[in-house]
């Protein structure tokens, strides 16, 4: 019940967004966001693939890998072709980094005013002067990875600079790598607000901060000697709430001039209200035409995520049962297990009288133990009548020893000086 409730869900909040707020993607600075992010596995429409010449990302059906798990030191990027012709927008990546205990590297969001650079596949240490903005993704401070944001006027060359650290003006702590699932990067830029959160939490903002027009972006990684391997699964480029889509100037269509008449007459007066009426009615049907239209992108939109969420349950439910035990193996499982509980029940007989057996034998050795021990204990114990008697043979022995000392010594001859 839960699975079929969420594309209607989705399906109701994908309507009232289109139809309250009137945002909308930016096709020419997104992929990934369709069922493929290339259809013949050669380039991604509207944007430029770039590598360091050694390795180029390999490009598959749901993602794009800008560097490999092997060998280390690649570099590989892509980049738009075409400019964000709003100054409101909204920028969603979602990546996956993987790679060793001590695997390094890093990954940079562009959003620059010259587009791809000579240095097609730069990181922020080896970039020459860009104006811009540059958002890094690395294990900076040993902490277990961070997110920084930098900007620059085109006037400080970050390649030669002595300490690009500092340059930074605002980070977060983010651990990004081994997660088991790709993590989100959002980047708004609104009238009175710039702002970067990572998973749904807010990073760093601004309200200092307002980046113009016409910039293009660009994704870049760059692996170290034990390398990590980025995975771009999508970018999605949306403008901003409210903002409606540009629409080619269309001509109006030509008619006839109207006929002249007199100021005051009623013909003029009839000309006037159905001129004013026939604008009124242009202007709400470009309205709804517009409303339409943002419906229709709503609504593939959501297409596209269900018929995502079905493959990627289809492909779920395929390899568990693929990794599960075969029924052959399940069988003579269950087999072995009944022939094992018959046993049992035929040896319940058995196991109760080796039972009563225990107990009969445990209750007689504790009784003749008992009375074999107090028998013991009456029989072998001395008596006080011979110990008393003993005790009396000794003393009449020693007084007898002292008397004939006595008389020894008296009859025995007497020394005089």
């Amino acid at each position: 019940m839960q699975l079929n409730r969420s594309p209607t869900l989705l399906l109701r909040l994908s309507l009232v967004a289109a139809l309250v707020h009137g945002q909308y993607i930016i096709e020419s600075s997104s992929f990934g966001h369709g069922d493929r992010i290339s259809s013949n596995r050669l380039g991604i429409p509207h944007w430029h693939i770039s590598a360091d010449g050694q390795t180029p990302p390999q490009l598959l059906s749901d993602k794009i890998v800008l560097t490999p798990p092997y060998p280390g030191n690649r570099r590989g990027a892509v980049w738009a072709e075409t400019s964000v012709p709003q100054s409101e927008w909204t920028a969603d990546l979602e990546f996956r980094a993987t790679g060793g205990d001590r695997g390094g590297g890093n990954l940079q969001i562009w959003y620059t005013k010259e587009g791809r650079p000579r240095a097609e596949t730069p990181s922020i240490y080896t970039t020459a002067a860009f104006d811009g903005l540059a958002l890094v993704v690395d294990m900076y401070g040993g902490r277990g990875g961070s997110i920084r944001g930098f900007m620059n006027d085109g006037t400080t060359d970050y390649k030669s600079h002595h300490a690009v650290d500092s340059l930074a003006f605002g980070h977060c702590d983010f651990s990004y790598r081994n997660l088991g699932r790709p993590s989100r990067i959002q980047v708004r830029q609104l009238a009175e607000f710039f702002g970067v959160s990572v998973d749904g939490k807010q990073c760093f903002s601004s309200d200092k901060i307002k980046l113009p027009a016409g910039y293009y972006f660009g994704i870049s990684a760059a692996s170290a000697d034990t390398p990590d391997s980025f995975e771009v699964y999508k970018f999605v480029t949306s403008t901003a709430p409210g903002v409606t889509r540009e629409l080619p100037n269309r001509d109006p269509p030509s008619q006839p001039p109207p006929p002249a008449s007199n100021p005051g007459s009623p013909a003029n007066d009839q000309s006037s209200r159905h001129t004013s009426s026939d604008a009124q009615f242009a202007v709400r049907f470009t309205d709804l035409q517009n409303r339409l239209e943002r419906l229709s992108q709503s609504l593939d939109n959501v297409f596209r995520e269900v018929q995502q969420l079905a493959s990627k349950s289809e492909s779920r439910h395929q390899d568990l049962s693929h990794k599960g035990m075969p029924n052959e193996q399940l069988s003579a499982m269950d087999k072995r297990i009944q022939s094992i509980e018959s046993t049992l029940q035929g040896h319940t007989g058995q196991f109760s009288n080796i039972q009563s057996s225990l107990k009969d034998s445990h209750s007689t050795l504790n009784q003749g133990l008992t009375e074999h021990m107090t028998h013991i204990i009456s029989t072998k114990t001395p008596k006080m009548s011979s110990f008393i008697i003993v005790v009396i043979v000794f003393q009449m022995l020693l007084a007898g020893s002292y008397v004939l000392y006595k008389r020894r010594r008296a009859n025995g001859p007497k020394k005089y000086l």
